[in-house]
């Protein structure tokens, strides 16, 4: 056959004057055209591969965007992306002022609802049904497509539960392939696995329970049975669930065998799809790695050291420790309130707990770090992985904002070291004991290359690093960030006049060193790559204001908007936090 439906279909309306036999044929030429465009641009690979048969169905059966469609966190929109218009511009995926790897309302219409965490697309497609009954408007689609490891968490039960006693037109989808980043986890894994099997489950069904129509499960890699079944579904009203059994990674052989690695595997040889090594000799260590090892040497000699990570082992690097002790080192799936309350009851019983959160998933769990945690002035451990500006995963992955939600928590400690030496001390320092909780947030990818394993040092808590002299001018940086400052200062004229201080603790701010530093020097910059408004450099600006300095003070940071898309160094360059801008601002200013 030739390679020419998927060059023809520039929305579902030409994809519906396809005839059935014909889809088969697409799907080859869609997930081709996905797996050439991944392995030169990089991005989400596995998600979108197992689910190409049913993107053609939805599109095909479904009048969208008339009928409502919501991917669950995303990975897997690349084929809707693809058949909704947007298959010339595909290869802009995830780059500066391309198309966003994620589902993204303002990007197309076929986008209904922007997504990126997970959990959230069954109380978004319910509360789009919601709305249309209330319009009046009863023959509207709405349908949620759902992942195994999405749905154990628990808002997408919050959804269920509440659809249940609707009478929505929903039809939520739960994509079964037994893996979301890493495996899934937990008794609901556990639950699926024994309906796959056509065991007790099937007729025991906790769906059917809820109030759901329940039918499944199917093999939702069979085009011809996932058209059949949609067909069905469409003309029952209320809320419906089909199950479906998917491979990640289809069409790939090495997505299908490694579905770890090749959910975002970089670069690599479509052909044969061998992952292209990039050349990692001589340069540091990831700073993930730096965390997952330290705790794991900590934990061989501190017994009452516990791991706890939401869904990410891999990521967070605490699979290193759960592979010496898989008895004190929990994966608890995507459930990010479960996971730190969980941390918080560890820690009444005295146990010295290390929660690893990417930063921009500890918003999820904001009340429990509050309420269940600082209220009760419990010593648990943040570990925040990808604090900072992350890169292609854009808006909704950047962790910019912690500096701010955490600071104004009461008992919080606040930490961001500024390489690798810092991030080990600060875990060995957290694990001797604290009186109150800590968040310690570092940056996804690689360190300053310094020798870190060298032997562990307590660091004092709340105290600054005076890095460089100067006369004029005090740059106050914060966590990894100070490292540009070094290199902007290395390259203008007049750096003689300027000092430069690590306030490494947001929070206690090290204040006889801002008393010396505010009576000093003339003018103040301070330096973060989390946002400008409450992070930071707002704390220096109330100390400043507390304590009537007048001294100029220049805020540099995040701005207040969200950031999108690209490279980190092309999103520092947007910012004017890169060593170019910062060189350029010191020496005018």
């Amino acid at each position: 056959m030739s390679n020419n439906l998927l060059s023809n279909i520039n929305s579902p309306t030409d994809l519906r004057l396809l005839d059935e036999v014909q889809l088969p044929q697409l799907a080859q030429e869609l997930r081709d055209f996905i797996i050439d465009i991944v392995a030169v641009k990089e991005g989400h690979l596995g998600a979108s591969l197992g689910v190409i048969e049913l993107t053609i169905a939805l599109h095909y059966i479904f009048d969208t965007p008339n009928d409502l469609l919501v991917w669950d966190v995303g990975h897997q929109a690349y084929g809707h992306k693809i058949l909704t218009g947007r298959r010339e511009i595909f290869h802009t995926n995830r780059q500066l002022n391309g198309i966003s790897g994620f589902p993204k309302r303002s990007e197309s219409n076929f986008d209904t609802f922007g997504v990126g965490h997970s959990s959230t697309s069954i109380s978004a497609a319910l509360g789009m049904a919601i709305a249309s009954n209330l319009k009046g408007d009863f023959n509207k689609q709405h349908i949620a497509v759902i992942g195994d490891a999405s749905i154990a968490s628990g808002m997408a039960f919050e959804g269920l539960n509440h659809a249940g006693v609707t009478d929505a037109n929903l039809l939520v989808i739960l994509n079964d392939n037994a893996i979301g980043i890493d495996p899934s986890v937990g008794a609901l894994k556990n639950y699926l696995t024994a309906v796959k099997k056509g065991k007790n489950p099937r007729q025991n069904n906790m769906i059917k329970s809820l109030n759901f129509d329940y039918s499944g499960p199917i093999d939702g890699n069979d085009i011809f049975a996932v058209l059949k079944e949609l067909k069905r579904l469409q003309k029952i009203k209320g809320p419906k669930f089909l199950h479906i059994i998917t491979t990640k990674g289809k069409g790939l052989q090495q997505a299908e065998d490694n579905q770890v690695q090749y959910h975002a595997p970089g670069k690599f040889d479509k052909i044969t799809g061998d992952i292209i090594p990039k050349s990692e000799q001589h340069l540091p260590p990831k700073y993930q790695d730096v965390f997952g090892l330290t705790v794991l040497d900590l934990a061989k000699a501190n017994e009452k050291i516990i791991g706890i990570t939401p869904a990410m082992p891999s990521g967070s690097s605490l699979k290193f420790m759960m592979d010496v002790f898989p008895t004190r080192a929990f994966d608890v799936g995507i459930a990010e309130q479960h996971a730190v309350t969980l941390a918080a009851g560890m820690a009444t019983q005295g146990m010295i707990v290390f929660c690893n959160i990417y930063s921009t998933f500890l918003q999820r769990a904001y009340d429990q770090v509050i309420h269940d945690v600082a209220l009760q002035n419990l010593p648990v451990i943040f570990c925040l992985d990808r604090a900072g500006l992350v890169g292609e995963d854009g808006a909704t992955h950047h962790g910019v904002f912690d500096l701010a939600y955490l600071r104004c928590i009461p008992n919080m400690i606040v930490y961001a070291p500024r390489n690798e030496i810092a991030l080990r001390n600060i875990l060995y320092t957290a694990q001797l004991g604290l009186k109150n909780p800590i968040a310690i947030r570092y940056p996804r990818g690689r360190g300053e290359n310094v020798d870190w394993q060298m032997p562990y040092k307590k660091i004092e808590i709340g105290k600054a690093n005076h890095l460089k002299e100067g006369t004029i001018t005090a740059v106050l940086s914060n966590g990894t960030i100070g490292n540009k400052v070094i290199l902007a200062l290395a390259k203008i004229n007049n750096s003689e006049t300027i000092a430069h201080y690590d306030f490494a603790f947001v929070k206690p701010l090290d204040e006889i060193a801002l008393h010396a530093i505010f009576n000093e020097f003339e003018k103040i910059i301070t330096i973060e790559d989390g946002v400008i408004k409450g992070g930071f450099g707002s704390a220096i600006l109330e100390f400043a204001s507390q304590n009537k300095y007048s001294n100029p003070i220049l805020n540099l940071g995040i701005p207040d908007e969200f950031i999108e898309h690209g490279t980190v160094d092309e999103l520092q360059q947007y910012c004017k936090i890169d060593v170019v801008s910062l060189a350029t601002i010191f020496s005018n200013y």
